[in-house]
């Protein structure tokens, strides 16, 4: 095998991860590569902890990425996980770094990996050294094997005692949780019931083909979560995604609730026992998110979107809470780390101790009237360029706003985010006010601005 070819590393190194289709962009031997530079990334004497979802190609690139990080890191296995317990198993185990093999949401085709330090993500510069040393190595001149992988099979028994100790259900509660046939039906369903829960669990079997349906956990997905809930008059539902760090809830009425409005009923339970808490929230939240915790006593902190800025910033910021309208939920017993089971556990621990039901607390919140993330093609070779225009068109106009990822336009009943993804060749257009009038005036003005930007 030669040098790994350098297009693909183009095509598969994002923002802050790794991603491509199985056997087009990301093969065993690309994998072998990205393990290779991973080792050279930490240097002699390296401690890398390796885990993986349930993808069907996570076997041959745990192989391929073990064989190159083994010229010059130990590896540690810890077979199949959910990226939380990779990011748990890395601290507890006193290791470098974590690789977690995952495509998270993404269709069955699709794999990658997720990088991790003790204490966060691995992103930015160090994903660009991490790129650029992987693009050099040459896989017929890798050289001895200077470290060894082990298997350490208990990460789960130290994972639920890590989660038992945190959270106290106190009264016995009924659960449906929708695991996709991801990860998490191997863990979620013990952890619920030895807080004494009683949880009927759909689409448990864990598959990489993912056949219910997209493991994704979102209105159209959840259509069966939603339905089981309300027939079996359980106390609420929670439906995860495919590596185990996005938890979507839905009320005893079958309701999904958007995650920025759930992550007001977990700060509603934190303020009320520590004062002036931080709660990070990134950039496309509802205006209810600073009001709710700046009335409450606490201080909200914004962030761009995404799990690696939000983790950064929980740490730095010593915040106790963090979240994304994505539903991704962060807390400072994680190590500042989104963790859907630890979610949906705490959301558990939340209603035990209340008189009041799910929908209560859920209608009891602020909302106004929203669009969220609607998408605009637009090249990836395009899209930064096309926010830069309307940055300067926007200062030229003299208009108010927030340019910290992509561009959020400020108007005092409301706000309008255009932000280009870093995933896909997409643009996407998210947007709040106060009236459903300004709604659409905003939007309408975000579109119109955004197609003249992309004709040059």
């Amino acid at each position: 095998m030669a040098a790994s070819p350098r297009a693909d590393f183009e095509t598969l190194f994002r923002a802050y991860d790794i991603r491509g289709i199985f056997n087009e962009q990301l093969k065993e031997d690309t994998a072998a590569a990205i393990g290779a530079g991973f080792a050279r990334f930490l240097g002699k004497g390296g401690e890398v902890v390796v885990g993986r979802d349930v993808r069907l190609s996570g076997e041959r690139l745990r192989n391929g990425l073990t064989a190159g990080l083994v010229s010059g890191c130990n590896v540690t296995d810890i077979g199949v996980v959910s990226t939380p317990m990779l990011y748990f198993a890395t601290s507890q185990l006193k290791k470098n770094a974590g690789i977690m093999i995952t495509a998270s949401h993404n269709p069955p085709e699709w794999n990658g990996f997720k990088l991790f330090k003790p204490n966060g993500c691995i992103y930015g510069e160090e994903m660009s050294r991490i790129k650029q040393l992987a693009s050099a190595v040459d896989l017929e001149k890798i050289g001895p094997k200077l470290g060894k992988t082990t298997k350490y099979e208990k990460i789960f028994q130290d994972y639920a005692e890590f989660v038992s100790s945190k959270i106290k259900v106190a009264r016995k509660l009924k659960i449906v949780a929708d695991t996709a046939n991801g990860v998490c039906g191997l863990f979620a369903p013990s952890l619920f019931e030895r807080q004494g829960c009683e949880i009927l669990t759909l689409n448990k079997n864990p598959d990489g083909r993912f056949p219910a349906h997209l493991p994704e956990p979102k209105e159209s997905t959840l259509g069966e979560l939603k339905k089981k809930v309300v027939e079996t008059k359980a106390d609420f539902g929670v439906g995860y995604d495919g590596d185990g760090d996005r938890a979507v809830f839905v009320d005893e009425k079958g309701r999904l609730i958007p995650g920025d409005l759930a992550l007001l009923i977990f700060a509603g339970d934190v303020l009320k026992r520590i004062k002036n808490a931080k709660v990070v929230c990134e950039l496309s939240c509802s205006l209810a998110v600073e009001e709710y915790v700046k009335e409450h006593g606490g201080q909200p902190i914004i962030e761009k979107v995404g799990h690696t800025f939000i983790m950064d910033r929980m740490i730095y910021e010593k915040a106790v809470l963090g979240g994304e309208k994505s539903s991704h939920f962060y807390f400072a017993e994680t190590n500042g780390g989104d963790d859907a089971i630890f979610a949906g556990l705490k959301m558990a621990e939340i209603l035990s101790k209340s008189s009041e039901k799910l929908s209560a607390m859920f209608d009891a919140l602020p909302q106004y009237p929203s669009i969220f993330e609607e998408n605009f093609p637009c090249p990836d070779n395009l899209k930064f360029k096309v926010i830069d225009r309307l940055k300067s068109k926007f200062r030229a106009d003299g208009l108010r706003f927030l340019d910290v990822d992509g561009i959020k336009l400020l108007d005092n009943e409301g706000w309008v985010l255009l932000r280009p993804s870093n995933t896909e060749a997409i643009i996407r257009i998210t947007a709040e006010a106060k009236t459903e009038k300004k709604l659409m005036e905003l939007y309408d003005f975000a579109v119109r601005e955004l197609k003249k930007a992309m004709k040059g």
